[in-house]
């Protein structure tokens, strides 16, 4: 798309972004831009307005590269974090203190802070991203991981299980996993 564009006088630059409806309505965003430097520079005034950071990773195509790893991540902690609560449950661990344990310790990333308490309160309401979104995008990411890698085990792990939570309810909330998960075999 990029040489088509370029060959009709027009810049092309690839610009997935990171962050919440609420962070994109404050201008927060943060957009991983693939871009040769000089279009970039040209675009920032453009760009600015949505965004707190500009990651540029290189490119035409390296900020698309980056979102599917960061998706991807994120696929696997959100899948994690779920299978951890619901191991917790069964061992018959204060639920209240596993929550707080996770979004404030050495496992707290964005994903599990975001995650843990919904979790464990089971309460999806202000969904913001849905298990069949999550599993899309884990599957984009693992297609292109198993063009780079001999194998890609955890992500298709995760990816297993988004293939049930879609199956189960592709229109819920991503964290609803955890119901996947914590059911009897």
């Amino acid at each position: 798309m990029a040489r088509e564009l370029r060959s009709r006088g027009l810049v092309y630059i690839d610009c997935p972004v990171t962050g919440l409806p609420e962070a994109a309505a404050a201008g927060k965003l943060t957009l991983l831009v693939g871009a040769d430097a000089a279009d970039l520079d040209k675009a920032r005034p453009y760009l600015a307005p949505l965004c707190s950071a500009i990651r540029h990773f290189g490119a035409v195509g390296t900020g698309t590269v980056y979102k599917l790893i960061n998706n991807l991540m994120g696929a696997v902690q959100i899948a994690s974090l779920a299978e951890g609560i619901a191991i917790a449950e069964r061992a018959g661990l204060d639920m209240k203190l596993v929550a707080e344990a996770m979004a404030t310790g050495a496992v707290a990333s964005p994903q599990v802070i975001r995650h843990s308490a919904r979790m464990v309160a089971r309460d999806f309401s202000g969904a913001s991203f849905t298990a069949a979104l999550r599993r899309k995008d884990a599957a984009y990411a693992v297609a292109l991981a198993e063009t780079l890698l001999p194998a890609v085990p955890v992500g298709r792990a995760a990816l297993a299980v988004y293939d049930k939570a879609t199956a189960h309810a592709p229109d819920d909330d991503e964290g609803k996993i955890i119901e996947i998960v914590s059911r009897p075999k």
